[in-house]
């Protein structure tokens, strides 16, 4: 087996920002940076999130599952625990409701001069250091219900 060496840190990190400009570009273009487009989300009046979304996970769906297929990558799919996930998805939703933002599109409202996600910004910052410092309690107790092991939707259709 021929060990492959991985690229420098500085290099990783450039492909990150570059990554991050191109995502939140792509989010600003498609206009789901908008605080009024958020809300209209939320109120049932505006689908351009969903579509956005939708289009964004078919399309991630369908090249990753080829590019494992075709052993070009190698996934590490995570654990589904099923109390994390919901306990996680309400605190999302909460977030998200309140403030208009999402991590992606706040951070795209920010960058295209949207003053009001400098609030969400910094929740965003102060929920993350929350989390991190219950992180082992959270590991301890609330990761250990409805833990499912690594499923898939390949899987799980019985394919």
């Amino acid at each position: 087996m021929i060990a492959v060496a991985e690229p420098p840190k500085y290099k990783i990190m450039l492909q990150a920002i570059l990554f991050g400009l191109v995502f939140g570009f792509l989010l600003q273009k498609g206009g789901v940076a908008k605080y009024h487009v958020l809300v209209g989300q939320l109120l049932f009046t505006d689908f351009t999130v969903i579509k956005v979304m939708l289009t964004a996970i078919f399309t991630a769906m369908i090249g990753l599952y080829w590019l494992h297929r075709t052993k070009k990558i190698n996934l590490h799919i995570k654990p589904t625990k099923v109390a994390s996930n919901i306990i996680g998805g309400l605190i999302f939703g909460v977030g998200f409701a309140f403030s208009g933002y999402c991590p992606g599109t706040g951070a795209a409202a920010l960058g295209q001069g949207d003053l009001s996600a400098i609030t969400f910004m910094l929740g965003l910052i102060a929920g993350s250091y929350l989390y991190a410092e219950c992180s082992p309690f959270v590991k301890r107790t609330i990761d250990t219900w409805g833990n499912k092991g690594k499923l898939t939707f390949y899987k799980s259709a019985g394919t």
